[in-house]
């Protein structure tokens, strides 16, 4: 998760639906946005992140959900290993929006919202997994 001090700067009354209807409208902003990364490219200007974006619970992680607001592009100064930031893996960023960037996306263009990354966190993959609640009983053999 962010530290206190960034999560701080983040525009509170900006709602993640309404970056998405007119992200150039809110170019310059600080967001915290989340999800599932769709895929991953290292480029000379950075690596970029394209993220199915997800809601975010209380502490900044992604919610296991299918409701989505749509995709947006993570812009990373520097270098990240993409078989580390690979497909399916989760992740949460606080970063400044730099508006929308048009790129193909199956047969259509798509309006991305760009978020220059300040803050990326990679959440761990088992992450899922610990949540499972264990259930356990004691059962009684009886034979005559």
């Amino acid at each position: 998760m962010a530290p206190k001090e960034l999560r701080q700067t983040v525009d509170k009354d900006l709602t993640t639906a309404a970056l998405f209807k007119d992200t150039d409208a809110h170019k310059g902003k600080i967001v915290m946005l989340g999800g599932i990364i769709a895929s991953s490219k290292n480029t000379d200007e950075g690596t970029y992140l394209e993220v199915v974006e997800k809601e975010l619970d209380y502490r900044g992680e992604p919610k296991d959900t299918d409701i989505s607001h749509g995709r947006f592009l993570i812009l990373y100064d520097g270098y990240l290993d993409t078989v580390i930031y690979a497909r399916g893996r989760e992740v949460s960023v606080v970063g400044e929006i730099l508006g929308k960037k048009i790129r193909q996306l199956g047969e259509t263009q798509y309006p991305y919202p760009l978020i220059k990354s300040k803050k990326l966190y990679l959440f761990e993959k088992q992450r899922k997994q610990r949540n499972i609640p264990v259930r356990f009983g004691i059962g009684i053999l009886h034979t005559f």
